[in-house]
């Protein structure tokens, strides 16, 4: 996910129908550039070498009942969206929805130039980049071990996971190190504890420290990715549980 705006303009941006490393390109209605989903890059067309590139926000892959007991007052987006039919939005665990076989089939529907087997071509993973430094969390060890406290790029971060949601975020830890002190088992909330005893609480944006709010570690963005994907942008990343290169 990107913010759409570009210095004083609001990009309006479509899908090209074309694919880069089987993920796809999209393009801005503006200038017809083609740009990488994946990186939030201009890769054809008049903003190429512009010095452009779209923020990454923060996002979550969480199930519904997680996200709307800890925001109820979330908006949705309707799926009688007037363009396609609602019968098209069936979760992917439905075998009659677009993409089931796809989610279900351990391969991947169009070639793509490079392929690893430290992790199964469609394991998912929690992709952080920090710097020129990026590193795969596999979603399978997350759930195993919630709370992760490591070091990428220079940066302390540790990456909080709800092994029921399967949701995973990252956060700046500063001179921190976390162990989880509770958590619900509805997905309302997380409390993290440092090793100093103060307790943290896990919000979408921030960690914040319950004792003294105003102490803050902000979030990271992040990718949640097949392996293929993951690994075909960023071939020499580090994957976490496989620190040998």
């Amino acid at each position: 996910m990107y913010p759409r705006k570009v210095g004083e303009e609001i990009l309006s941006f479509g899908t090209s129908g074309l694919l880069y490393h089987s993920n796809k390109l999209m393009y801005d209605r503006g200038t017809n550039t083609l740009w990488r989903q994946f990186t939030g890059e201009p890769v054809v067309g008049r903003l190429v070498n512009s010095g452009i590139r779209l923020n990454l926000l923060p996002v979550i892959l969480t199930t519904w009942q997680e996200w709307v007991k800890a925001h109820p007052d979330t908006s949705v987006l309707d799926i009688n969206t007037g363009i396609y039919p609602a019968r098209v939005y069936l979760p992917e665990s439905d075998r009659n929805a677009i993409y089931h076989r796809y989610f279900n089939d351990p391969n991947t529907m169009f070639p793509v130039p490079r392929r690893s087997t430290l992790l199964r071509t469609k394991d998912i993973v929690l992709g952080v980049k920090v710097g020129a430094e990026a590193k795969a969390y596999p979603l399978e060890e997350l759930r195993k071990q919630p709370i992760v406290n490591d070091t990428l790029g220079g940066r302390a971060l540790v990456v909080v996971t709800n092994p029921q949601a399967g949701a995973a975020r990252a956060y700046e830890r500063g001179s921190f190190r976390f162990a989880l002190e509770a958590e619900s088992g509805d997905g309302t909330y997380t409390l993290l504890r440092d090793e100093r005893g103060q307790r943290w609480r896990v919000e979408e944006d921030f960690l914040v420290q319950i004792g003294d709010p105003s102490r803050r570690l902000e979030r990271i963005p992040t990718h949640m990715a097949f392996w293929f994907g993951w690994f075909n942008f960023y071939p020499f990343t580090r994957v976490y549980g496989h620190e040998t290169p």
